[in-house]
């Protein structure tokens, strides 16, 4: 354990069939990972058995790509995909302690059903459920939900900012000791710990009160991936969590103190936040046999699969020189802007090719990629942690099962050897684990009114 008693948070990030695009290509890969329950079952207990604190899904509710025709889109592996909130339930009835965090959209979805299914998830997993907050990126949500466009960039993040205050005060439909369930008298709940919300906003009028008990953790534990200005506006008021993409030491320094400038300037303690970056080991034995890996996956990079990642900063460049520069790129983005602007950096980097920087978005999509030993990992993890620059990690192998086993077997050892990890879980609910306060109620609703008044 370090010297302030701080350790390292780790979350397992499964992406389809692994967080490397042409992973599934690789002779150990299991192809058709992303659907078998089996696997992840097996996989949420052997990540419990190393102290992770929970997994997570970046989840998205289309077939997202920028695939210009249906052949280019054939070698795309992120077609078929569990929903995850179905998920959990299966894997929470194999596990005890281990946390789910999962993505909800606040564009395609009602504040209602979000507040509902993660409280309901809440009582299920005993306290151990997450919300990944998402305004979702893609055009192709837009088309699956009657739209011709995707909402623009500010206007979604006005709309998720209500979103999640509606959801926070549903959850707050209740005290914690609000259902007495009196045999005796016959009454069921106290009437004076209901707590209606009669909302009424810019886009959503929700009356409540939630048809499901306050939360087991108050509220579950909050992510936000948003590193743009309006996402760290909104990941400083609501955040436990923030999920970003760096790749750089002193970047990732950067974007830690400022998320957590935001927090305090939203009136909460910068403690009460966990800064936690997407990081891709690809390790071996030796150094040898880790950049033999990595080779391999880029190898399996097929043209078709890696322009299409730089198609919404660069355009198609399928008719291009893949070995030449990068043209200049679009202007804007509505999309991920945070992303498209990382994008841009990559591609103005010394010898940056179109070929070099498909197969680097192919491989993690902006995300650090580590080649090495566990050793090898483990300093470049405990250095950033050590130095300010991250609380934890979202670990994403770059297919399955074997690199992940090698993570729970090679990398959290070493890690534990170091004393950044636990060795053991710190609480029974998914707060407590990551160390986290319990938020406590707070009453959002006006006055009661009879029923059937709005």
């Amino acid at each position: 354990m370090t010297a302030t008693g701080r350790t390292m948070k780790l979350g397992l990030n499964i992406v389809a069939n692994g967080a490397h695009s042409a992973g599934w290509r690789m002779p150990d890969a299991k192809a058709d990972a992303a659907m078998d329950i089996g696997l992840w079952m097996r996989l949420a207990q052997a990540a419990e058995a190393a102290r992770f604190h929970f997994m997570f899904w970046a989840d998205g509710i289309a077939v997202r790509h920028s695939a210009k025709d249906d052949d280019e889109l054939s070698y795309n592996p992120r077609i078929d995909v569990f929903e995850p909130l179905t998920t959990i339930g299966a894997l929470a009835a194999v596990t005890r302690h281990l946390g789910f965090v999962a993505s909800a959209s606040t564009t395609y979805n009602e504040p209602y059903h979000v507040a509902r299914k993660f409280a309901s998830l809440d009582h299920v997993t005993r306290g151990r459920v997450g919300w990944n907050v998402v305004t979702s990126w893609s055009e192709q949500e837009a088309y699956n939900f009657g739209r011709d466009a995707h909402m623009e960039h500010e206007a979604r993040y006005r709309r998720a900012k209500e979103f999640t205050d509606v959801v926070f005060g549903l959850w707050d439909s209740w005290e914690d000791d609000a259902f007495i369930r009196d045999k005796a008298s016959g009454r069921y709940f106290d009437p004076a710990k209901l707590h209606t919300l009669h909302h009424r906003g810019e886009h959503f009028r929700v009356k409540g009160p939630l048809n499901v008990a306050r939360p087991i953790q108050g509220y579950p534990v909050i992510a936000q991936a948003g590193s743009s200005a309006s996402g760290q506006d909104l990941g400083g008021g609501i955040a436990d969590l923030i999920y970003t993409a760096q790749k750089s030491r002193d970047g990732a320094v950067a974007f830690y103190r400022s998320v957590k400038a935001h927090a305090e300037a939203c009136g909460r303690s910068p403690d009460a936040m966990l800064v936690m970056p997407g990081v891709l080991p690809i390790m071996g034995r030796t150094r040898q046999e880790a950049a033999d890996r990595h080779d391999q996956l880029v190898e399996r990079v097929h043209p078709r699969l890696g322009l299409p990642f730089l198609a919404d900063t660069f355009g198609d460049l399928s008719a291009m020189d893949l070995d030449g520069p990068l043209p200049p790129p679009l202007p804007g983005s509505n999309a991920l802007k945070s992303a498209h602007e990382a994008l841009i950096r990559l591609g103005g980097q010394p010898g940056m090719t179109i070929r070099k920087l498909a197969a680097i978005m192919a491989g993690a999509q902006g995300h650090n990629i580590l080649v090495g030993t566990p050793a090898d990992v483990a300093d470049l993890m405990e250095d950033w942690f050590r130095g300010g620059a991250c609380d934890g990690w979202n670990v994403m192998p770059p297919f399955l099962p074997g690199p992940a086993i090698e993570v729970f077997d090679w990398l959290v050892p070493e890690l534990q050897r170091r004393g950044v990890v636990d060795r053991a879980y710190r609480g029974g609910t998914l707060r407590e684990s990551l160390g986290l306060p319990r938020p406590a109620f707070r009453s959002r609703g006006g006055p009661q009114r009879a029923a059937g008044s709005a």
